[in-house]
């Protein structure tokens, strides 16, 4: 099998279509596009998300952190805490365990979320630090059934830009490489990528907005989520590649090591399906808060996911290993 995560129709056939739905206070339940589950509390609902970080070993308590809080985010509410189970191999040292409390707790203080506990091990079962994180969450119940049904010739509004995490921990972990490549200030550039991966704020405001449904860019980039959001919507979609920024530290990378900045993982961007009547508020909340938007796309009747790049229409495939895999 590839690296990364298991493949849209693998998470279906294996897993999906065989989970029992027993318990009806389980409002959304794990499907391709949903990110987070939600639990019937009366009043409220309970937002829960649950993710790992794998990919690197650099930087992995802040990512710990953000990966799951941007999942929380994305169901249009700040995240309130996260529990993190750590797996050490057995060459870590106590050091290591400081370095990445530090940086976690420095993370969720900055978001105003607490670490309410978890797990911490060291065992042969890893040959690198591997964290999973598990966010929480809690909004009006009222609020879940306020979104508008997804349809034909709702806009696809993309949040900061594309490559965004996955640019940052290949400067992390090619330094050396890339300053004999591009220089120092290119590689600062693209470490700098890693200060932009929070989604919260355009969650937050998606969902004050009328977004109607959210997804926050991980493994399978920009266009791997796009293409789960068509499957959760049924419906098809044209993308317009010049409408997808690219940072130039980006480019630069993914040039450098022949990978697609479309395919890279991206946590800090946001794509937002929203009606054109609010697309435009939605646009204008988000640049008041000094976060860089585009509407990149429609969503469309038929059936196909389409990259509009000049003169050439190109397939959107579903979502495979990560671009990422093939550097570190």
């Amino acid at each position: 099998m590839e690296i990364g995560k298991l493949t849209s129709q693998q998470l279906k056939e294996i897993i999906f279509d065989k989970l029992k739905n027993n318990r009806k206070e389980v409002i959304a339940r794990p499907g391709i596009g949903e990110d987070c589950a939600v639990i019937d509390y009366g009043e409220n609902v309970c937002v829960m998300s649950s993710d790992p970080i794998t990919g690197t070993a650099k930087n992995i308590g802040k990512l710990a952190v953000h990966i799951t809080c941007n999942d929380i985010a994305s169901e249009g509410v700040a995240p309130l805490g996260i529990m993190l189970t750590i797996m050490l191999p057995p060459h870590s040292t106590e050091e290591d365990i400081k370095s990445i409390m530090e940086d976690a707790i420095e993370e969720a203080q900055k978001l105003d979320v607490d670490i309410l506990g978890g797990h911490t091990e060291v065992t042969d079962a890893v040959n690198r630090i591997v964290i999973s994180s598990t966010g929480i969450g809690l909004k009006p119940k009222a609020d879940v059934y306020k979104a508008e049904k997804i349809m034909e010739g709702d806009l696809l509004i993309l949040t900061k830009g594309a490559g965004i995490e996955g640019t940052g921990i290949i400067c992390f972990e090619r330094e050396d490489e890339l300053k004999k490549a591009f220089g120092e200030e290119t590689v600062e550039e693209g470490k700098a990528l890693m200060d932009y991966i929070s989604v919260i704020t355009e969650g937050v405001i998606g969902g004050q907005s009328g977004a109607k449904v959210m997804h926050d860019v991980t493994e399978g980039g920009v266009l791997g989520g796009v293409w789960e959001l068509c499957e959760l919507a049924g419906l098809g979609c044209s993308i317009w590649m010049d409408k997808i920024h690219i940072h130039r530290s980006t480019s630069l990378v993914c040039k450098h090591y022949n990978i697609d900045p479309l395919r890279l993982i991206s946590s800090g961007s946001m794509l937002m399906v929203a009606g054109k009547d609010k697309a435009q508020e939605i646009i204008g909340r988000l640049e008041e808060k000094g976060i860089g938007c585009s509407i990149i796309g429609r969503l469309e009747k038929c059936c196909d996911k389409k990259l509009v790049d000049g003169g050439k229409v190109i397939d959107i495939d579903p979502p495979a290993s990560d671009e990422l895999y093939k550097v570190v």
